[in-house]
């Protein structure tokens, strides 16, 4: 793989992990009181959308290679904005 496609994957990957931080925010504030049942089959769902929709972009950037470093990547994303979102907004400073 081409150094620039590998510097735009984990890009990408580290900007996923903190859009994946962000609707598992918001997707758990519109789970708070719904039922176990629902809450079961909403989770699922998320989680599959998100592994495909992680799959297609990495499929139109580098043609669905996928390395270990690219979840490296998407966590690190993911525990940034986690720092960030605990630090600033949660305390309301934001």
């Amino acid at each position: 793989m081409v150094l620039r496609v590998q510097i735009i994957s984990l890009l990408v990957s580290l900007g996923y992990g903190i859009f994946f931080y962000l609707m598992l925010e918001l997707n758990s504030k519109f789970l708070y009181d719904s039922r176990i049942l629902v809450r079961v089959i909403v989770s699922f769902l998320f989680a599959l959308f998100h592994a495909l929709l992680y799959f297609l972009i990495l499929m139109k950037i580098n043609y669905g290679y996928v390395h270990i470093y690219f979840f490296i990547c998407v966590l690190s994303g993911y525990l940034i904005c986690k720092v960030i979102y605990k630090r600033f907004v949660k305390r309301g400073k934001v």
